[in-house]
Protein backbone atom coordinates (compact mmCIF):
# COMPACT_ATOMS: atom_id res chain seq x y z
CA UNK A 1 0.00 0.00 0.00
CA UNK A 2 1.45 3.78 -0.79
CA UNK A 3 0.21 6.86 -0.02
CA UNK A 4 -1.00 8.91 -2.61
CA UNK A 5 -2.03 12.25 -0.67
CA UNK A 6 -2.93 13.02 2.59
CA UNK A 7 -5.68 16.14 3.87
CA UNK A 8 -7.13 17.85 6.88
CA UNK A 9 -10.12 19.76 7.75
CA UNK A 10 -11.69 21.89 10.51
CA UNK A 11 -15.28 22.61 10.93
CA UNK A 12 -16.68 24.77 13.84
CA UNK A 13 -20.04 23.25 14.73
CA UNK A 14 -21.76 26.25 15.58
CA UNK A 15 -21.47 27.40 12.21
CA UNK A 16 -23.36 24.05 10.73
CA UNK A 17 -25.58 24.54 13.69
CA UNK A 18 -26.33 28.07 12.02
CA UNK A 19 -26.59 26.36 8.67
CA UNK A 20 -29.12 23.66 9.40
CA UNK A 21 -31.28 25.86 11.61
CA UNK A 22 -31.51 28.55 8.69
CA UNK A 23 -31.06 27.41 5.72
CA UNK A 24 -33.42 24.50 4.84
CA UNK A 25 -31.56 23.40 1.69
CA UNK A 26 -27.86 22.74 3.18
CA UNK A 27 -28.60 19.26 5.01
CA UNK A 28 -30.05 18.29 1.30
CA UNK A 29 -27.13 20.11 -1.15
CA UNK A 30 -24.44 18.73 0.38
CA UNK A 31 -25.48 15.25 2.52
CA UNK A 32 -26.45 12.50 1.19
CA UNK A 33 -29.86 10.95 2.78
CA UNK A 34 -27.78 8.24 3.89
CA UNK A 35 -25.41 10.43 6.07
CA UNK A 36 -28.51 12.76 7.54
CA UNK A 37 -30.49 9.95 9.07
CA UNK A 38 -27.42 8.75 10.51
CA UNK A 39 -26.19 12.40 11.79
CA UNK A 40 -30.29 13.30 12.80
CA UNK A 41 -30.13 9.86 15.02
CA UNK A 42 -26.99 11.49 16.97
CA UNK A 43 -27.38 13.22 20.35
CA UNK A 44 -25.56 15.80 18.75
CA UNK A 45 -26.29 16.30 15.02
CA UNK A 46 -24.36 19.45 14.13
CA UNK A 47 -21.33 17.88 15.35
CA UNK A 48 -22.00 15.12 13.28
CA UNK A 49 -23.03 16.91 10.18
CA UNK A 50 -19.41 18.99 10.69
CA UNK A 51 -17.21 16.02 10.39
CA UNK A 52 -18.86 15.27 7.38
CA UNK A 53 -18.47 18.10 6.04
CA UNK A 54 -14.77 18.22 7.16
CA UNK A 55 -14.43 15.08 5.56
CA UNK A 56 -15.20 16.28 2.33
CA UNK A 57 -13.03 18.61 2.36
CA UNK A 58 -9.94 16.83 3.86
CA UNK A 59 -11.02 13.93 0.72
CA UNK A 60 -10.94 16.25 -2.18
CA UNK A 61 -7.66 17.59 -0.55
CA UNK A 62 -5.91 13.82 0.03
CA UNK A 63 -7.00 13.93 -4.50
CA UNK A 64 -4.72 16.63 -4.79
CA UNK A 65 -7.80 18.96 -5.70
CA UNK A 66 -10.61 17.83 -7.73
CA UNK A 67 -12.49 20.01 -10.51
CA UNK A 68 -16.02 19.95 -11.44
CA UNK A 69 -16.26 18.16 -7.68
CA UNK A 70 -20.19 18.27 -6.17
CA UNK A 71 -21.02 18.03 -2.49
CA UNK A 72 -22.19 14.01 -3.07
CA UNK A 73 -19.66 13.17 -4.91
CA UNK A 74 -17.76 12.75 -1.78
CA UNK A 75 -19.91 11.43 1.43
CA UNK A 76 -19.27 9.09 4.10
CA UNK A 77 -20.57 5.16 5.15
CA UNK A 78 -19.91 3.09 7.58
CA UNK A 79 -18.15 0.20 7.10
CA UNK A 80 -19.48 -3.56 8.58
CA UNK A 81 -16.85 -2.79 11.39
CA UNK A 82 -18.43 0.78 12.07
CA UNK A 83 -15.28 2.71 10.83
CA UNK A 84 -16.35 5.40 8.58
CA UNK A 85 -14.90 5.33 4.81
CA UNK A 86 -15.45 7.85 2.04
CA UNK A 87 -17.60 6.77 -0.87
CA UNK A 88 -16.32 8.56 -4.29
CA UNK A 89 -18.62 8.94 -7.23
CA UNK A 90 -18.24 11.09 -9.98
CA UNK A 91 -15.33 13.76 -10.38
CA UNK A 92 -14.13 12.80 -6.97
CA UNK A 93 -13.94 8.89 -8.46
CA UNK A 94 -12.52 9.84 -11.60
CA UNK A 95 -9.87 12.04 -10.12
CA UNK A 96 -9.07 8.94 -7.77
CA UNK A 97 -9.05 6.37 -10.35
CA UNK A 98 -6.50 8.34 -12.60
CA UNK A 99 -4.39 9.25 -9.72
CA UNK A 100 -4.44 4.99 -8.60
CA UNK A 101 -6.39 6.23 -5.29
CA UNK A 102 -8.10 2.33 -4.27
CA UNK A 103 -9.61 3.82 -0.68
CA UNK A 104 -9.28 6.30 1.27
CA UNK A 105 -9.16 6.23 4.86
CA UNK A 106 -10.85 8.98 7.18
CA UNK A 107 -10.83 9.46 10.41
CA UNK A 108 -12.66 12.19 12.65
CA UNK A 109 -12.29 14.01 15.96
CA UNK A 110 -14.52 16.33 17.78
CA UNK A 111 -14.04 18.84 20.31
CA UNK A 112 -16.28 21.54 21.79
CA UNK A 113 -16.13 24.06 19.03
CA UNK A 114 -14.67 22.16 16.14
CA UNK A 115 -14.75 19.08 14.45
CA UNK A 116 -11.68 17.61 12.17
CA UNK A 117 -11.23 14.95 9.55
CA UNK A 118 -7.89 13.54 8.36
CA UNK A 119 -7.69 11.84 5.44
CA UNK A 120 -5.55 9.64 3.08
CA UNK A 121 -6.12 8.41 -0.15
CA UNK A 122 -4.19 5.00 -0.36
CA UNK A 123 -3.10 3.22 -3.81
CA UNK A 124 -1.55 -0.36 -4.28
Amino acid sequence: MRIVGVGVDVVEIERVERLLATRPSFRTRVFTPAEAAYCEGKATPAQCFAARWAAREAGRKALGGVRGLRWHDISVERAPSGAPRLALTGAAKTRADRLGVEDVLVSFSHERSVAVAFCVAVGA
